[in-house]
């Protein structure tokens, strides 16, 4: 199992691989030809940005069965899905804050988050891991309240693009079985989520293929898998920790202005 993160260190950029208390660097391209540099970093000598710099990310909603039946919604028979640019990506400790345009509430949604390694269209289920470089933690935030506020028109990418409404980390882990993942909401340290990416109804590998017979996925793509019970409104000063075992923590603090 790899750990791959991307990190600030001088006013640098740098990418490598996470080895127990520090990160070797590399060089190259993170999702294709890449080799260790002789550099070496402690993880507290650097900022931990998101490991990824995604062109877009695609988002599932309603792809747990246990939200799916408290809710009354029914199965889909294909992904349903928003898109979330890249303007709104967060890293790792850094804050998410609300948007002076919007005063309503807004949630935390703790999610597991496939990260594309190669560019594909049209990609068979079979060979859906071939396109998988690892996966991540996910805060997928959202305003709530503007989803729906208006009759005419659903605002699900409105809702979902502020600035700083992306929260991806803490690294990019090459993870298997992952159905035997669990996700873990904390909100100021209790636990509000807990449930097993097995009640996904589609897998990671069906939505990378069902995903790419719509849209070309590329390298640092991002598809946010869905959430499942207990997102809820953040407060103020409000600590958000998605933890996923064999990726991490991906800790965040709401901060209004």
């Amino acid at each position: 199992m790899n750990k791959w993160v991307r990190f600030e260190h001088g006013g640098n950029i740098h990418f490598g691989k996470i080895e127990q208390t520090h990160i070797t660097g590399y060089q190259g391209d993170m999702f294709n030809a890449n080799e260790p540099s002789s550099k070496t970093w402690s993880l507290d000598e650097v900022t931990l940005l998101a490991p990824c710099n995604p062109a877009k990310i695609i988002a599932l909603w309603n792809n747990f069965y246990a939200l799916a039946e408290k809710q009354g919604n029914e199965i889909p028979e294909a992904p349903y899905y928003f898109l979330k640019p890249s303007s709104c990506v967060i890293g790792n400790a850094a804050p998410i804050l609300p948007p002076a345009s919007y005063p309503g509430r807004i949630f935390y949604e703790g999610e597991l988050g496939i990260v594309i390694g190669k560019k594909g269209k049209d990609i068979q289920v079979s060979e859906a891991e071939e396109y998988i470089f690892g996966y991540t933690c996910v805060n997928d935030v959202t305003a709530m309240q503007l989803i729906h506020e208006k009759e005419a028109f659903s605002q699900w990418t409105r809702a979902k693009s502020f600035d700083t409404f992306g929260a991806i980390g803490p690294c990019i882990s090459t993870l298997d079985k992952v159905e035997q993942l669990v996700v873990r909401t904390l909100v100021n340290g209790r636990e509000r989520q807990n449930y097993p990416v097995a009640d996904m109804i589609f897998s990671p590998a069906q939505q990378v293929s069902l995903l790419s017979a719509d849209m070309t996925l590329e390298p640092g793509d991002v598809i946010a898998c869905g959430t499942s019970l207990g997102a809820m409104p953040m407060k103020s000063n409000t600590k958000i920790e998605v933890i996923i075992d064999g990726i991490g923590v991906l800790e965040n603090t709401f901060a209004p202005n």
